[in-house]
């Protein structure tokens, strides 16, 4: 827990939240500053900033509950579709220092782009340089 995050506040009931699901390890809630109706956080109730800090069993929860809340989310709001992303730093977009991931329903004709569209000039990359990067990654293992 930290005393000065907003979701850890949010997990404590110290902020009042529109809460749609809870588990023992996580917490679903619509965002207040919604990109369309139904725009669902999902976080980890103890405080983990980025992705690589939450232990595997934590990581697992969170994107079952994802997993479990895009079908219902669609449902209720007749979505045509979702996004579901992650800033995963602050370079990514993350505001707010707390692992949480968004499900934002979206609707034929709605304006939004492809998650592409997030990142600004796209590398250009040949096949080398590509197989190159799969071999290191697959290489590398978890500090």
């Amino acid at each position: 827990m930290s005393d000065d995050c907003i979701f850890c506040k949010i997990v404590a009931g110290d902020i009042p939240a529109n809460v749609v699901r809870e588990t023992d390890a996580t917490l679903a809630f619509l965002d207040v500053n919604p990109l369309a109706p139904g725009h669902t956080l999902v976080v980890p109730k103890d405080h983990y900033e980025r992705l690589g800090d939450m232990p595997s069993d934590v990581a697992t929860e969170v994107f079952h509950e994802v997993y479990e809340l895009v079908p219902r989310v669609e449902s209720v709001v007749d979505a045509d579709a979702t996004t579901v992303g992650i800033n995963d730093g602050e370079a990514a977009g993350q505001e707010v220092p707390h692992v949480h991931a968004h499900i934002v329903p979206r609707f034929e004709g709605d304006g939004g782009g492809p998650i592409h569209a997030v990142a600004g000039e796209r590398p250009d990359l040949s096949d080398d340089d590509l197989t190159d990067l799969a071999a290191e990654i697959s290489a590398t293992h978890r500090e």
